[in-house]
């Protein structure tokens, strides 16, 4: 197994930067986007961030509730997000805010959007049940032809990682919900929005950490996840397994950052590198000094030649 020891990109001086960073993905073609989710623990609002790899600087958009995933378009101003309940349209530069969609978990209460991918049928993503107790929320498509919100599942609890791979309207999803510590394999059917029967992939129950964010190898054959830890340790880990074996194959560390929440493998004129987000989400002052970078964006070796570039939705695929 490779290790690599990972070093600060970002720091961000506010505290609600810190809070629960998530969602990075490429953007543009020198740097990123992420969102905050929520910016402290009595504050259900959150952000979109840019960050300028070139500049080593980071552009904060507040909005107007608390995003799961927010994902650029080929339009340069304009995202596709998930906040609080709905999937909307933010103009970064407006600041305008549009629903694309209705509401989700209608018929429950006290859950939010969290993790999603985008794909050019769509984007599957998740809810999750903000006390992370009960198998409540649900995993939706959010279908681009029609601009439905289609229901594929109601019993998450706290949905995040996902690999979308295949070409057509016969996708492979692969999905983490969280308290399960297991990566289940789907096929979906975008024509008819439904799921096949789950199957295990990587099952990673006994493990004392928590699988969060996943992102899939370029060749396809393995899996990078970042794991959440809520106890303390001397670094957060993001590790990379491989899918017909399940062996570990690298393990990038996060230094006095125990809480890794989502993984981004990015192309720089230096090649590909590993962006992990991390947070402090529920992590009290004496926690947080003994583990002074918790909420940083760390940046990783990797020895991929080229990384591919998520789905980017062209305006007309997006509005009417």
């Amino acid at each position: 197994m490779q290790i690599y020891e990972t070093s600060v990109l970002y720091a961000p001086e506010c505290s609600q930067l810190r809070f629960l960073p998530e969602g990075p993905i490429a953007y543009g073609n020198t740097g990123f986007s992420w969102v905050a989710i929520q910016h402290a623990e009595d504050i259900p609002q959150g952000s979109l961030n840019i960050f300028d790899w070139e500049t080593q600087t980071n552009r904060n958009v507040k909005l107007p509730g608390r995003p799961g995933f927010a994902f650029p378009t080929k339009d340069s101003n304009l995202f596709i997000a998930g906040v609080e309940r709905q999937v909307v349209l933010v103009d970064v530069d407006s600041r305008k805010v549009t629903a694309v969609s209705e509401e989700i978990d209608q018929q429950v209460s006290n859950t939010i959007i969290n993790d999603g991918i985008p794909f050019s049928e769509g984007i599957v993503f998740g809810a999750k049940d903000l006390e992370f107790q009960t198998k409540k929320a649900g995993l939706y498509f959010w279908r681009a032809s029609d601009r439905q919100l289609v229901c594929l599942r109601h019993d998450q609890i706290c949905s995040n990682g996902k690999v979308i791979s295949g070409t057509g309207m016969k996708r492979t999803l692969l999905d983490i919900d969280t308290p399960t510590q297991q990566v289940v394999r789907y096929e979906l059917d975008c024509e008819a929005g439904t799921l096949s029967q789950p199957e295990v992939v990587l099952d990673l129950s006994d493990l004392d950490i928590f699988p969060d964010g996943m992102v899939a190898t370029p060749d396809g054959k393995s899996v990078i996840i970042a794991f959440y830890n809520p106890n303390a340790a001397e670094y957060g880990v993001a590790r990379q397994f491989s899918l017909a074996s399940g062996e570990v194959e690298a393990e990038w560390r996060c230094e006095a950052a125990p809480r890794v929440t989502c993984p981004l493998l990015l192309n720089t004129a230096d090649g590909v590198k590993l962006i992990l987000t991390t947070a402090t989400e529920v992590m009290d002052a004496e926690m947080f000094e003994s583990h002074p970078q918790s909420g940083c964006l760390f940046a990783g070796e990797t020895t991929f030649e080229s990384a591919p570039v998520d789905y980017r939705f062209p305006r007309e695929q997006l509005v009417s």
